[in-house]
C-alpha cells in the first residue's frame, strides 16, 4: 500500500493531438506549469483479499473511471498483479479543464509503483521519474509532466516522450489565478476531441506543423524570464488550439459566456500595463498567469465577473510524490 500526491499542470503550449493513439503519444510537445496549492491523493493497496479493482473518489464509487485506472495499473504492476483498492481525493473540480486527469494518473503511478517496490518488484524499484512519467503519460498526454516541478517541456519522439523541467519554482515566481465558470463535467472528453479534430478540422494540420516555432520562442521566454515575450507566444498557442476544437465536425466548445468575460478583462488590465495573460485548456475555466505583485488585482477583477463561480490562486509547485500514510 502506498500514497502519492500530484499537482495539475497548467499548459502554456499545448498538447492537442495525438501521434500515436493505442500508445497514447501526443502529436506535438507542449511547455507547462506545475501547480502548487491544488492537489490530487491517490493510495493504492493491492492485495489478494480484495476480489475486483474498486476505485473511490472522493469517498464515492466511481465505475465510470475505472477501466482507465485499472489500464494504468496494469501497466505499472503487470497483468498479474493483484486486485486493488484505489482511494482518490482532490481539493478542485473534476472533468472540468483543470487537468484532474493529469494529477490524477501521476498520483496513480508513484503510488503504485511505490507498493510494488514495497512488495519486492525489482523492475519497479529501478524506475526513474522520467520512466515513471511515460508511464502516467500513456494513461493521459499531460499526466507526465505532473512528474516535474515548475516549467516543465515535454518533448514529442516517435517513440516515446521526454520530460524535464526547465526552470525550479523559485527561479521565476509566476502565479496561477483560476478563474472557475463550470463545475460540471465537460460535455466532451479532451481524448475524444482531440481525435475529432485530427479528422476534421482544416487547422489541424498547419497546428502541428507550427508548434515547434511556438515552443522555440516560449523556451527562448523562460530562460530568458521575458513576461511579455512568453504571454504572447501563449496567448496566441491557447487561440490557435481552441480554433482547432471550434473548425471541427462537429464543433468543440468549452466556452462559457464568462469565459469570454474573463478574457476581455484579461486584455483591459494589459491595456493598463499590468503584467498578466490568459490560458485556456480543454474547458471553460480561465487561467490567469500574473506575477506576484499584481496577484491581488487579478484575483479581484476576475472573481467581480458574473458567471464566476469560484477564483483560485496558486505558485508554482513540485512534482509528484509520495505521502506518509502514517
Amino acid at each position: 500500500m502506498a500514497t502519492a500526491q500530484a499537482q495539475p499542470n497548467i499548459a502554456l503550449i499545448k498538447y492537442w493531438g495525438k501521434r500515436d493513439v493505442c500508445r497514447n503519444l501526443p502529436a506535438v510537445g507542449s511547455l507547462s506549469l506545475t501547480l502548487a496549492t491544488l492537489w490530487t491523493r491517490m493510495k493504492v493497496e493491492f492485495s489478494t483479499d480484495i476480489e475486483a479493482d474498486r476505485l473511490l473518489v472522493d469517498g464515492e464509487i466511481a465505475a465510470a473511471m475505472l477501466p482507465r485506472v485499472s489500464r494504468c495499473l496494469d501497466q505499472v504492476a503487470g497483468c498479474d498483479r493483484p486486485h486493488a483498492l484505489i482511494e482518490s481525493d482532490c481539493n478542485f473540480p473534476i472533468a472540468a479543464g483543470l487537468a484532474s486527469s493529469a494529477s490524477a494518473f501521476a498520483a496513480l503511478v508513484v503510488a503504485a509503483n511505490e507498493a510494488c517496490i514495497e512488495a519486492g518488484n525489482i523492475v519497479a524499484a529501478s524506475r526513474t521519474t522520467l520512466d515513471l512519467a511515460r508511464l502516467a503519460g500513456a494513461a493521459s498526454g499531460s499526466a507526465a509532466r505532473s512528474l516535474f516541478g515548475g516549467i516543465v517541456e515535454l518533448v514529442a519522439g516517435d517513440a516515446r516522450i521526454n520530460v524535464a523541467t526547465m526552470k525550479q519554482p523559485p527561479a521565476w515566481p509566476l502565479r496561477v489565478v483560476v478563474a472557475v465558470t463550470e463545475r460540471g463535467h465537460k460535455p466532451v472528453a479532451s481524448g475524444d476531441a482531440m481525435i475529432l479534430s485530427e479528422k476534421s478540422s482544416p487547422f489541424y494540420s498547419s497546428w502541428v506543423r507550427n508548434q515547434d516555432q511556438d515552443l522555440e520562442v516560449a523556451r527562448s521566454a523562460v530562460e530568458t524570464r521575458d513576461f511579455a515575450q512568453l504571454a504572447a507566444v501563449s496567448e496566441h498557442n491557447c487561440l490557435k488550439m481552441h480554433s482547432v476544437m471550434w473548425t471541427s465536425r462537429p464543433p468543440v466548445v468549452y466556452w462559457k459566456p464568462a469565459t469570454l468575460a474573463c478574457m476581455e478583462a484579461i486584455r483591459a488590465l494589459q491595456s493598463e500595463g499590468q503584467p498578466v495573460f490568459f490560458t485556456m485548456d480543454a474547458g471553460p475555466q480561465v487561467k490567469a498567469i500574473c506575477l506576484p505583485d499584481n496577484e491581488a488585482q487579478v484575483m479581484k477583477t476576475l472573481s467581480e465577473i458574473e458567471g464566476v463561480e469560484t477564483v483560485m490562486s496558486s505558485g508554482l509547485g513540485t512534482g509528484a510524490c509520495l505521502l506518509d500514510d502514517a
